[in-house]
C-alpha cells in the first residue's frame, strides 16, 4: 500500500514510520521542514518525503493522487496562540479537501477519549477535528487514546518529574479523575492493526491498557515502581490556572501545554467499551508493565522519539530550520577563542554531550536560574534536557536551545535559543586547527530586537564575560571519568 503519515516527525510518527517500513508499505512522509526529517531519520532514504503545512492550502499540493491510506497524526496541543481551536479546524479542512482529490480509501486518526458531555476546550477541539475528517467521505477510523506511557511522552515525563522531584505533594482535586493509560506500544500495534482492515472502516474505537486508574494512583503507581515514598494531599483551592503554573513550573511542559492538560484533567478519560478487541486482538501492558519498559528504553538510552522533539515555539512553526546560517549584519556577538592540547575528539565529546543531565560545565546554577526566569515568563525553561545523553540530531531540543546543526564529521555544534529573550540568539560550539594548532570555537550570536533588545545584551555582557569564558575552559579540560 502507498500510505501518506502526516506528522512523521512526531512522537507517534517517528515510532510508526519504521514498523510501516516493517510491513513493506510504501511511506510518503509530509513534514513541514524536509530538512529536519531528512537529516533526523534514519529512514529518509526510504521514503518519499514532501513538505506541507495544513494551515496553507496551497502548500498541499505535493500530496500525491494515489495514496491509499492516511494518517492524520497532527495536533496543537502545544500551541501559545489561544485560537488552537480554530487552527485545528482549519487544518483538518485543508486536509479534507486534499484527500478527497486522492484515491484514498481510508483516513486513521489518534485522538483522545472524549466520552464526558462536558468536554474541555481541548478535547472538543479534537472531536471536531474528528467531524472534519468524516466529512471527507473517505472511510475513518478513529482511535481514541488516554494518557500515552512511553519513554519520551508527554505524559510520562508529567508523571516522572512530579513524582521524583515531589515527596510531598499538594494537588488540586482532578488527581481523583479517572484514566485509562496505554502504552505506546499497544497504541502502535493499534494505528497498525487497523490500517486496510474492513472492519475498522468508519468506526470509532475507545483504546486504553487493563488498569484504570487515578491520577493520584498514576503517580503512586509510578512512586512504587521506583521504590519512593511519596505522600499526596489533596486540597480544593488550586485553581486551574494555579496548577498549570504549578506543573509548568515543576515539570518541563511549556504553560500553554500545561493549560491544555489541567483542562482536560476534569474529564474522565476511560474506554466506554472494548471493540477494538474483536478488530484487533491483543493483551495489552499494564501500567506498571508500561513504565517498566519506559525505564528500561531510558537506562539503555534508546529513546526513539520524544514530545519535546516535537515541539517548536509557537503553532506549527516551520522556520526554525532557516537559523542554520547565523546572520552577520545587526546582531551582537561575543567570541571565545582556546587553544588546547587533548585530543580533538575528547573535546568535541565534551560538546556533544553538553546540556542535560551534563550540564553546562560552567556556573551551571546560573543556567538553571535563567532557565527558571524563563519558565516564570512563559517560556520553556531548562527542564526539557535533551532526549538522548549520547546522541545530537537536528530539530533536537537540548534545555532551552533547538539544535540546528549537529555536524560529527566537521566537530560543530550550533544551537537557536528558544527562552524567551528580546531578538533571536545563537550558541555556535565547533573546533579547528590553525597552524598546527588545535582551537576551541565558541560564539554567541544575539540579533536585538529594538532598544529592549540591545539594553538585554549589554546587562548580559559582565555575565557573558565570566560564563563563556569559563565554559569554554572547562569544555576543553572537562574528563567524565572525574
Amino acid at each position: 500500500m502507498k500510505i501518506l503519515l502526516t506528522g512523521a516527525n512526531g512522537y507517534i510518527g517517528t515510532r510508526l514510520l519504521p514498523l510501516l517500513l516493517e510491513e513493506n508499505h510504501e511511506v510518503v512522509c509530509m513534514v513541514r521542514d524536509k530538512r529536519r526529517f531528512i537529516s533526523h531519520s534514519d529512514a529518509a532514504a526510504e521514503v518519499t518525503v514532501i513538505s506541507g503545512d495544513l494551515l496553507n492550502l496551497d502548500s498541499l499540493s505535493e500530496i500525491p493522487e494515489d495514496i491509499d491510506a492516511a494518517y492524520y497524526l497532527v495536533h496543537s496541543m502545544s500551541s501559545s496562540d489561544q485560537g488552537f481551536s480554530d487552527l485545528e479546524r482549519k487544518s483538518s479542512e485543508n486536509f479534507s479537501a486534499v484527500i478527497q482529490k486522492t484515491r484514498c480509501k481510508q483516513i486513521i486518526y489518534l485522538t483522545g477519549i472524549a466520552n464526558d458531555e462536558r468536554l474541555s476546550k481541548h478535547l472538543g477541539s479534537r472531536l471536531a477535528v474528528e467531524d472534519e475528517l468524516k466529512s471527507s467521505n473517505i472511510a475513518c477510523t478513529i482511535l481514541r487514546a488516554a494518557i500515552i506511557i512511553g519513554s519520551g511522552s508527554a505524559s510520562f515525563e508529567i508523571i516522572r518529574d512530579l513524582t521524583e522531584k515531589i515527596p510531598v505533594m499538594v494537588a488540586p482535586k482532578w488527581v481523583k479523575t479517572l484514566c485509562q493509560p496505554i502504552g505506546i506500544r499497544d497504541v502502535l500495534a493499534y494505528l497498525i492493526g487497523v490500517l486496510e482492515n474492513a472492519r475498522a472502516y468508519n468506526e470509532t474505537f475507545d483504546i486504553g491498557g487493563p488498569d484504570v486508574l487515578s491520577y493520584r494512583n498514576m503517580l503512586l503507581g509510578y512512586a512504587k515502581e521506583r521504590a519512593l515514598k511519596r505522600w499526596i494531599i489533596t486540597v480544593p483551592v488550586l485553581t486551574p490556572r494555579l496548577s498549570s503554573l504549578w506543573l509548568n513550573m515543576i515539570t518541563p511542559v511549556p504553560y500553554s501545554l500545561a493549560r491544555s492538560l489541567v483542562d482536560s484533567m476534569k474529564n474522565e478519560v476511560v474506554c466506554k467499551d472494548n471493540r477494538i478487541q474483536q478488530v484487533v486482538p491483543r493483551k495489552c501492558l499494564t501500567y506498571a508493565e508500561a513504565l517498566h519498559l519506559a525505564f528500561e528504553k531510558i537506562d539503555q538510552n534508546s529513546i526513539v522519539s520524544s514530545w519535546k522533539d516535537a515541539l517548536n515555539r509557537g503553532y506549527l512553526q516551520t522556520d526554525f530550520m532557516d537559523q542554520i546560517k547565523v546572520p552577520q549584519n545587526g546582531t551582537l556577538e561575543y567570541k571565545v577563542k582556546m587553544q588546547f592540547e587533548r585530543k580533538a575528539e575528547e573535546v568535541f565529546e565534551n560538546i556533544w554531550s553538553i546540556g542535560g543531565n551534563r550540564g553546562w560545565y560552567y556556573m551551571d546554577w546560573l543556567w538553571h536560574f535563567r532557565g527558571f526566569l524563563d519558565k516564570m515568563f512563559g517560556g520553556v525553561g531548562t527542564r526539557r534536557g535533551r532526549t538522548s545523553n549520547t546522541d545530537l540530531q537536528a530539530g533536537d531540543v537540548l534545555d532551552f536551545w533547538r539544535v540546528l546543526l549537529a555536524d560529527k564529521k566537521n566537530k560543530r555544534l550550533l544551537l537557536y535559543a528558544e527562552m524567551k529573550v528580546p531578538g533571536e540568539a545563537w550558541l555556535e560550539l565547533k573546533l579547528f586547527d590553525f597552524h598546527g594548532k588545535a582551537y576551541l570555537s565558541q560564539i554567541a550570536t544575539f540579533r536585538p530586537r529594538g532598544l529592549w533588545g540591545r539594553m538585554y545584551w549589554y546587562a548580559m555582557w559582565p555575565f557573558h564575560l565570566v560564563l563563556f569564558k569559563g565554559m569554554a575552559k572547562q569544555i576543553t579540560k572537562y574528563r567524565p571519568d572525574n
